[in-house]
């Protein structure tokens, strides 16, 4: 099975807003959403993760990989998770964070600095769990988020916590 490249859907688009759904990892149709979520975000300048709703898809399923990542400090490669939830978080600090659905706009969002999230990989019924910190446990986070139908606009402190997005040329 190889991945598609498909195209990364937009704030206000209300599948972002529609928390997804559980997933059976082992469904075919997830297998290929798995794969062509990798795919997309492969191909994506800067992305470290992508989530189902943001291929259009309400459903729990999202990709990671926040490898040579610069504020990365812990990585597990590229890995797909199904149904994740949060076991464990602590260390709550702010950070800057953007989004490929929202292209042109930043925010700070404070999120958990040590994670441990359980969840299941594609083609698999056994649960995992995923212990984290620093950039890897925040992608993490962002992309639970957009499976729950929401965005980081949603956990930005107000208006003063939004930047336009630099452009570098």
């Amino acid at each position: 099975m190889t991945g598609a490249v498909r195209p990364v859907v937009r704030a206000p688009d209300t599948v972002l807003g529609t928390p997804g759904e559980p997933v059976d990892p082992t469904d075919p149709k997830i297998l290929q959403l798995a794969e062509d979520l990798v795919a997309t975000m492969q191909v994506s300048p800067g992305c470290v993760g992508l989530a189902a709703p943001q291929l259009g898809v309400s459903a729990q399923v999202f990709a990671v990989d926040v490898t040579g990542h610069p504020k990365a400090r812990t990585t597990h490669g590229a890995f797909v998770l199904c149904n994740a939830r949060v076991v464990e978080a602590s260390q709550w600090q702010k950070g800057r964070e953007g989004c490929m659905s929202v292209p042109d706009l930043t925010g700070d969002v404070k999120r958990a600095n040590r994670l441990v999230v359980a969840g299941f990989a594609p083609g698999s019924t056994e649960e995992m769990e995923i212990v984290t910190d620093a950039f890897e446990a925040r992608a993490l986070q962002h992309e639970i988020d957009h499976c729950a139908g929401l965005i980081f606009l949603d956990r930005v402190a107000g208006a003063h916590a939004v930047y336009a997005r630099k452009v570098y040329l």
